[in-house]
């Protein structure tokens, strides 16, 4: 076997190019491949924890101006087309609600994509209070009755609501509610205590 000037061996390995001897390559140990998982956990959960705490809120922000986008424009439906619309709250969603005439019942807005059932993203939820009560808005599975909690009168007038949507917890909400003049508003958004 041929040596350097130092002498050790000037190749470098087993025939065929192997750098470990009796021709098995070495890999990553499972502790350095625990070590570089928990630091990408560490780094992950500083980023959520640092965008959920303390940035904005950016899904409670979109969902409670969709909601009160949508309060507005089924509004101006019901007094454009003489016709009472409603909103029927869910835990997990709400879905505006027509009132049909001809069968004395209330049912989906087929007609409009606008006013269509939304599912709220993972981690808001609702609460209800009509009247100033809470309502219970948990309902069975296959329930069929479509009655709304809130009411969106031809004339323009609102049942007396406050649709409050938060994070998971109480963290974070915004209410949405009719003023004093019956224009539907948002109250400013709930942060964090310190």
């Amino acid at each position: 076997m041929p040596t350097s000037e130092t002498g050790t061996s000037a190749t470098r390995g087993a025939p065929g190019g192997s750098a470990a001897p009796h021709g098995r390559a070495r890999g990553f140990t499972l502790i350095e491949i625990l070590v570089v998982v928990a630091i990408i956990a560490l780094v992950s959960a500083g980023m959520l924890l640092s965008v959920t705490l303390t940035g904005r809120d950016r899904d409670l922000e979109k969902e409670s101006d969709r909601l009160l986008a949508l309060f507005t424009y089924a509004r101006e439906q019901a007094e454009l087309q003489t016709r009472e619309y409603g909103i029927l709250f869910q835990d997990d969603g709400y879905e505006f609600l027509a009132y049909d005439t001809r069968r004395a019942a209330w049912r989906s807005v087929f007609e409009d994509d606008a006013l269509a059932a939304r599912k709220l993203p993972d981690g808001l939820d609702v609460k209800l209070m009509v009247d100033a009560r809470a309502v219970v808005l948990t309902r069975p599975k296959d329930a069929q009755d479509k009655t709304p909690q809130v009411m969106i009168f031809s004339n323009g007038d609102l049942s007396a609501f406050a649709a409050t949507l938060e994070r998971d917890g109480g963290v974070r909400s915004v209410t949405v509610t009719p003023d004093d003049q019956g224009v539907v508003v948002e109250q400013p958004m709930v942060e964090p205590k310190p």
